[in-house]
């Protein structure tokens, strides 16, 4: 059995309910996940099986309807959003299946953004982001802006940017799912290296093939775990 302190995020009889009209939408239903410290844990599920939903909890995106969530053994569940995002600032990077960069700013100006939020000095933010562009190979190209960037080489920049506060845990939401076959791969191997430097790494998907690098695999149907791996 896994520590208490070996645990990074826990969800306790998660229960999501949208409300439309008279009807209730169980999006999750009494979802159990343990999510180990330093591990690469795969949550998967149909279309439908709330894993966007699940995404939104993990990562501190949205507070449950019921249930309990921990944070390093802390119970955010209840928390404002204001506390929420200082504690995704912190603990939690994002990657997105659509890449999520502001189209006007630079790579370099889209890593440092995370960095502003927790105040840090400019200077410090603009030599850190430089040492996180040139570590995912894309130190030539730090004043292209996004549409200037092929996919693979804007989702590198995403790991950058996720990177930018030395977060305990990358999320990963289809990280390879706006990419070719080549290009995923090579996403998977900077998320696999950064696995193998100490980080939890939390990868949403539909796709099987993407098991293959993961300690721990998540089943979801129907807003339930209906298998752990």
């Amino acid at each position: 059995m896994t520590k208490k302190d070996d645990v990074v995020i826990k969800l306790e009889d998660v229960w999501k309910i949208y409300k439309i009209g008279d009807n209730e939408i169980n999006a999750l239903a009494g979802v159990d996940i343990e999510i180990p410290r330093g591990k690469f844990v795969v949550i998967m599920g149909p279309s439908g099986s709330g894993k966007s939903t699940c995404v939104n909890m993990v990562g501190c995106l949205d507070i449950p309807t019921k249930g309990e969530i921990y944070l390093n053994g802390d119970n955010i569940a209840h928390l404002g959003e204001s506390e929420l995002a200082q504690i995704r600032g912190k603990t939690i990077g994002f990657i997105f299946q659509q890449f999520n960069l502001i189209p006007t700013l630079t790579a370099l100006q889209n890593v440092m953004l995370p960095m502003a939020f927790q105040d840090m000095d400019v200077g410090e933010r603009e030599e850190r982001a430089k040492e996180l562009l040139t570590m995912v190979e894309l130190g030539d190209r730090m004043n292209n802006r996004p549409t200037e960037l092929s996919g693979g080489q804007q989702q590198r920049v995403a790991i950058a940017r996720a990177l930018a506060n030395d977060p305990d845990v990358i999320l990963a939401d289809e990280p390879t799912g706006n990419l070719d076959s080549r290009t995923g791969i090579i996403v998977m191997e900077y998320l696999q290296k950064l696995h193998n430097q100490g980080k939890t790494i939390i990868m949403v998907t539909h796709d099987p093939k993407m098991t293959k690098f993961a300690e721990r695999v998540v089943l979801l149907k129907d807003g339930k775990t209906v298998k752990k791996l």
